[in-house]
């Protein structure tokens, strides 16, 4: 079969529904849509050889994904290496950590001030200069595959920075571009677009709307009054940046990271967000890299509650995205460790252990953004929680400010009026190795510690893909010298995105070293959880009750082997009151043990796998 055969068959797979759902958004569109496909068989012609073979490869284990052998990383170039040859320079590390996925943070081309932390892109043909250039991009992603590293990458499908070209001409009068955002003479259209759409960052950013005293004219930016949102409505949007996102993935990248995307179609009366026409896109997406790049991973990024993530993977038969970040989880597993009460993660566990065993999240304790405190509280009100009371608890806990808590974080978007603020830190320093270290006491800083291994089992514990932060394998701490650089000073998020300390780094091999006890501690978990197929994500999941608030049970099981977790949320010694049939040996301590009544010291972490 030829290659050009090898298009038209995976076209004529997908040709009727994409014409279909094409035509469904863009009414007439049937011009436009063969415009469209003629662009999909020229990325496809201009595919790289190595990358095809690689989609081939792929096709034929489809599951390929869905292991347990996979781990992530995700890092900011700059912060980590400098540029992307100092990467490829670092990749013998990237290895040593267990890692064989890189997420790099936003990379294309944007301005040096007003840019979101790369998310305001100005161009998306290229990368930023002082990061390097598409062809450094292209040979880091050779590079990586023959080491068997995939590469994961954001596209911001939402906006662009208002320095892009499309921007500029709209702000000069180009009609034809001011189309491709969301232009208005007067705050008639705004204003009723207010009333039903939320905002998302009140504090910092109010308002869905900038008003642009240049033009006399008001656009629509829903993140920052620098982030103009484009007009999916248009067909040249839509066809603009799709054939963005095949030149990325010609470039190697094995993953793309759609952001935002939820809030990319907007209509009138309506919230904005997730909206039918956002999954039509979505879907539409997934089968135009199934034609051009089959090899390819959509990761969804929903940072929403379960009901309003779950649908963007799709269904058996029209899949939408391949993957979906656990953004629920994350959030309640640090009010966990601010509660010491684990009923609402062992609730969300067993949520998502009764979805399809198909559906792959990513899995994270830290990310390069905020901890937001959307728990459900609808739930919580059952055991006399409030929401405002309990968000206001929960920042006091992470910055230092409860009695007890040794977390050290900082607030970002903190709306008093409302009580709603969100968290910024590393994961050592909210679970107090920084508080310790200060203090310079040797008691806290193993309960710390502990509390950090603990967190990390926890996340490598479910199923799905870990993603670590880069930093975090060696408890790197926060860094408050972003407040001197006038360009970050505003957004405490750089708290937890400063260069990354390859003097600590130098450290992971000593045993009596923090850097050394978490680096061993985390890439042993990640080699036990690689050999044992019971973390595979075909593996079945529940929980055990454990009479002990303080205690979360899972057990997987798959195929005859059965693993018993235990994870102590609290700084004491508890108990498990478990009664499990069986001779276990505990993984981590290589200890014999019985699964009944089971003995937890502080911060404590058991994989006890069924022997007998």
């Amino acid at each position: 079969m030829t290659k050009q055969e090898q298009f038209k068959g995976r076209l004529a797979r997908h040709y009727d529904e994409l014409k279909w759902l094409y035509c469904e958004l863009y009414e007439g569109g049937e011009a436009e849509f063969q415009r469209l496909r003629d662009m999909l068989e020229d990325q496809f012609t201009k595919r790289p050889a190595a990358l095809k073979k690689l989609d081939e490869k792929r096709l034929e284990q489809p599951d390929w994904y869905r292991k347990n052998d996979i781990v992530g990383m995700m890092m900011y170039t700059d912060a980590f290496a400098k540029t992307l040859k100092g990467i490829r320079e670092k990749l013998d590390y990237i290895e040593d950590c267990g890692v064989n996925c890189i997420h790099l943070m936003p990379l294309l081309d944007s301005p040096d001030r007003d840019n979101d932390g790369g998310y305001a892109v100005s161009d998306f043909t290229k990368v930023r200069k002082d990061l390097g250039t598409m062809e450094d991009l292209a040979g880091l992603s050779e590079e990586c595959h023959d080491r068997g590293i995939c590469l994961c990458l954001d596209f911001v499908m939402n906006h662009t920075s208002q320095e892009h070209a499309w921007a500029k001409r709209a702000r000069a009068g180009e009609k034809e571009y001011q189309d491709r955002y969301f232009f208005y003479d007067n705050y008639d259209v705004p204003s009723q677009f207010e009333r039903t759409c939320p905002q998302v960052f009140p504090t910092t950013a109010p308002g869905n709307f900038t008003w642009l005293e240049d033009i006399g004219k008001f656009v629509m930016t829903t993140f920052y009054p620098y982030q103009w949102d484009l007009n999916y409505r248009n067909p040249a949007v839509f066809y603009a940046m799709t054939e963005n996102l095949l030149n990325l993935t010609n470039q190697g990248i094995d993953i793309i990271r759609i952001d935002a995307v939820p809030y990319i179609w907007k209509e009138l009366g309506t919230n904005c967000r997730n909206l039918p026409q956002v999954h039509n896109i979505v879907r539409m997406l997934r089968m135009i890299t199934e034609i051009v790049c089959p090899g390819v991973l959509l990761l969804g990024e929903v940072v929403m509650e379960p009901v309003k993530v779950v649908p963007y993977f799709g269904t058996v038969d029209k899949p939408e995205c391949h993957m979906l970040y656990n953004v629920t989880t994350m959030a309640t597993t640090w009010h966990t460790i601010a509660t010491k009460n684990t009923s609402l993660l062992k609730r969300q566990m067993e949520i998502i252990s009764g979805l399809p065993r198909e559906y792959v999240f990513l899995n994270y304790l830290r990310c390069h953004d905020d901890i937001g405190w959307g728990l459900e509280y609808d739930w919580l009100k059952n055991q006399s929680v409030s929401e405002v009371p309990h968000k206001q608890f929960l920042s006091s806990y992470f910055t230092g400010g409860f009695y007890g808590s040794l977390a050290r974080g900082e607030l970002y978007n903190n709306d008093p009026a409302s009580g709603d603020a969100r968290l910024c830190g590393t994961t050592a320093s909210l679970c107090g190795v920084e508080s310790a270290i200060e203090q310079k006491d040797d008691e806290q800083l193993e309960l710390a510690v502990a509390c950090d291994l603990m967190l990390h089992g926890y996340m490598l514990t479910q199923s799905g893909i870990p993603m670590l932060y880069s930093g975090d394998e060696i408890g790197q701490l926060n860094d408050y010298g972003y407040k001197n650089d006038p360009r970050k000073a505003a957004d405490s998020r750089y708290l937890h995105r400063g260069p990354f300390l390859w003097e600590n780094a130098g450290l992971r091999n000593s045993p009596d070293t923090v850097q050394g006890r978490l680096f061993t501690g985390i890439t042993a978990m990640l080699e036990i959880r690689k050999n044992q197929d019971v973390f595979l994500n075909t593996a079945s999941v529940s929980t055990r009750e454990t009479c002990d608030p303080c205690v979360l049970c899972l057990v997987r099981e798959l195929n005859g082997e059965k693993l018993i977790a235990l994870f102590n949320f609290a700084p004491t010694e508890r108990t498990a009151w478990i009664s499990e049939e069986g001779i276990y040996q505990d993984l981590l301590s290589r200890e014999t043990i019985r699964a009944k009544d089971v003995h937890m010291p502080p911060y404590a972490i058991r994989w006890m796998l069924l022997v007998k």
